[in-house]
């Protein structure tokens, strides 16, 4: 009878630890890569917060947030720094993959710049066929407006052709895209400069920790900042997949 026992116990603990792997693998999981105003950032860091690092509190019980988004790293670096190879090789059939790349592909340097009708769309079309591959679902995002005025209180466009060319492989892939920067561009308009100034990282000498001699930093995100990007970001991915949502 003990034997018995026994052998239906081991039987059960196999039998519950398969169902455990098969329900992990059928989780979903929701991929973002991209540069800074997007990436995880440490406690000491703090308010200094990226707009991905929100998402999850968005999500269903059954989606998993992976960023493994990059300060400072544009589509071209991102990818021949091997940042790419951890997320292709957990990427599965009905995961999700955000790209958000454009703030550094700007940078004229040999390791990060791009051009936007040529090896930017390039490097994106890599992403996106390595997502098609396995399964999953790829999703383009354009970047964030950064914070510059003109004398009319209007947004200064400071990002180039990335945005467009982002829209224009977006079309011709028939992959969705969110477009970030022109949302960006209303909320920051419709706050003004003074209160979009709490969006992002100006701050007073002793402030904070992270900041001892204070900030002028127009482009990287407070938490409110990040808060109030992601609820732009979760606005279309409610349409774009619905799945992700309870």
């Amino acid at each position: 009878m003990k034997l018995h026992l026994s052998i239906f116990s081991v039987f059960a603990l196999i039998l519950s630890c398969v169902a455990c792997a098969s329900n992990q693998a059928s989780k979903t999981n929701v991929f973002i890569i991209g540069d800074s105003t997007a990436s995880e950032y440490s406690a000491d860091r703090f308010p200094r917060t990226g707009w991905g690092m929100r998402l999850q509190q968005q999500l269903s019980d059954g989606v998993t947030v992976i960023n493994a988004a990059k300060s400072g790293r544009s589509s071209r670096s991102f990818f021949n720094e091997g940042h790419f190879e951890p997320v292709k090789k957990q990427m599965k059939a009905g995961d999700y993959l955000i790209i958000q790349f454009g703030h550094n592909d700007q940078k004229d340097t040999q390791d990060r710049y791009t051009s936007p009708d040529s090896s930017y769309k390039e490097y994106l079309t890599r992403y996106i066929d390595a997502a098609r591959k396995v399964g999953a679902k790829p999703i383009l995002v354009t970047s964030i407006n950064r914070y510059k005025y003109d004398f009319d209180n209007k947004i200064v466009p400071t990002l180039g052709g990335y945005p467009f060319a982002m829209h224009e492989l977006g079309k011709a892939l028939n992959v969705p895209v969110i477009s970030l920067n022109k949302k960006t561009k209303a909320l920051f308009e419709q706050l003004g400069p003074v209160k979009t100034r709490a969006l992002f990282l100006f701050y007073k000498p002793g402030e904070y920790a992270a900041y001892p001699d204070g900030a002028s930093d127009g482009t990287h995100l407070s938490v409110w900042g990040a808060d109030e990007v992601v609820s732009l970001v979760v606005e279309d991915l409610r349409e774009i997949a619905p799945d992700l949502f309870k």
